[in-house]
């Protein structure tokens, strides 16, 4: 999508910067998109439509200026970047404008079937067939609801840095809530798919595949003995994505929290935070994962940072403002949920990198312990690194080997601490998705790790262990 010329964005900055500072920026959007719920046979909720929109920013030391709306009219943003450069000081320098360098970014994401289209029926048609599927699975299976989503966003990013920078990003979800209940007992199991995919992501991935996964995890759940309390080795299942590094590591290193010393990891660089086992990286550019753009929202390209090297924090994520504030470089980690939004650093796809111990090795070490195969939400106090998570599928182990299902479990530890203990590291990799929150923006994310093994941590359940 065409929209606005060198010639109109350079009179637009050009009116931003009329009275001085030291950056200014143009973000326009398009997001063609469709939204379906179903709950429980009935279709709830069927949007298709468009939202469009621009953005101006102008930056001057350490105060920034913002101004967002629906116009893709030419003067209209003139208008309103003259407005916006009247807050500085009138007599004032006017900012440099360097040359604009028009590009398109190559796709990180091909995409074989574009989910426009696709009619809308067909699309109805998934969610129907996930329930149908989960109801299928077992008669235990009371109720089921679904949501299907997919997106393509087209984004242009011009800014006085020089930077006219084009991409098209195209998102397709899928997620599926199953309820089994048997007598009193009600539990609930959750699947989803997510990618930077079209719409082939459903050839490769039936909705069924939802349906089903979602309703085996809720028939678990009702075998399952309450979970014991106490402290016991854990060994976290790559089949749990990367939520331990996401929530307890992840949002602790990025540039605004280090910037104002609000996390446990400011000040840490150069300094072991972790075992030498952990390796993380936050990796923007991983074909068709659902963090994976070729440019962030600022239009710095996509790359592969490097956190924590054998346990050795070596950077943080970056926006270009958290970058310019600590005198480092941006890392591509400045992302905004729309154009309604400024720029703030974000984890892209976060993952803690295989190791060499097959995972079969790790359960056989453990007598008695935990294996927990999926996470679920959970708080993280980032100043301190204390967390706890909800645990949405887990297992005692007893001889080294996968035993009973066991329910309502927490896991409560202090990031740092957790991540310097683990002592094995799973040859394996298994990713997750989600949508991350953050100062009220809302963006797509995946996480990954292999398997892992924790001596100890605490697990919070109803059960005392005995003695």
């Amino acid at each position: 999508m065409e929209f606005m010329d060198e010639s109109s964005a350079r009179r637009i900055l050009e009116a931003l910067l009329a009275r001085g500072g030291e950056f200014g920026e143009i973000y326009c959007q398009a997001n063609q998109y469709t939204r379906i719920i179903l709950d429980d046979g009935k279709l709830e909720e069927i949007l298709s439509g468009e939202d469009s929109g621009v953005s101006l920013r102008l930056v001057s030391s350490d105060r920034t200026f913002f101004y967002s709306g629906n116009s893709l009219d030419v003067k209209t943003l003139e208008s309103e970047a003259t407005r916006l450069a009247q807050a500085l000081e009138e007599g004032g320098k006017p900012g440099s404008l360097a040359t604009l360098c028009s590009s398109q970014v190559p796709a990180v994401s091909p995409i074989r079937i574009a989910p426009a289209s696709i009619d809308l029926g067909t699309k109805v048609e998934l969610v129907r067939r996930a329930e149908k599927a989960a109801r299928d699975a077992h008669p235990s299976v009371v109720q089921f609801s679904a949501s299907y989503g997919d997106s393509t966003l087209s984004i242009a990013i011009i800014n006085s840095e020089g930077v006219f920078s084009r991409e098209t990003r195209v998102y397709s979800t899928l997620f599926g809530s199953a309820i089994a209940r048997e007598g009193e007992q009600i539990r609930t199991g959750y699947h989803s798919l997510a990618e930077t995919k079209g719409f082939e992501l459903f050839e490769e991935h039936p909705p069924e595949e939802v349906g089903m996964e979602a309703a085996r995890i809720a028939r678990v759940q009702l075998a399952a003995q309450p979970a014991p309390a106490g402290t016991f080795t854990v060994v976290l299942s790559s089949k749990a994505g990367g939520t331990m590094v996401h929530e307890a590591c992840g949002h602790g290193l990025e540039g605004d929290f280090a910037e104002k010393s609000l996390s446990i990891y400011a000040g840490k660089l150069g300094q072991r935070v972790a075992s030498e086992l952990i390796t993380v990286v936050d990796d923007g550019t991983l074909p068709n994962k659902r963090g994976s753009t070729g440019m962030d929202d600022e239009g710095v390209p996509s790359s592969r940072v490097l956190l924590i090297d054998k346990g050795v924090l070596k950077s943080y994520l970056h926006s270009r403002r958290t970058a310019r504030k600590l005198g480092h470089s941006p890392t591509g980690n400045g992302r905004r949920e729309s154009y309604r939004h400024l720029p703030i650093p974000r984890m892209r796809n976060t993952m803690i990198l295989s190791g060499t111990t097959p995972p079969e090795e790790i359960l056989a070490s453990v007598q008695d312990g935990v294996f927990v195969c999926q996470m679920g939400g959970g708080e993280v106090d980032i100043a301190s690194g204390n967390f706890i998570f909800n645990v949405g599928e887990a297992y005692r182990i007893r001889d080294g080997k996968i035993a009973e299902p066991i329910r309502d479990a927490t896991l409560i530890g202090n990031g740092p601490e957790i991540l310097s203990s683990i002592d094995a590291v799973g040859s394996d990799l298994g990713f997750g998705v989600g949508t991350c929150g953050k100062d009220g923006q809302r963006v797509p994310v995946a996480d990954a790790q292999p398997t892992l093994r924790i001596p100890r941590i605490v697990v919070g359940g109803t059960v005392a262990p005995a003695d």
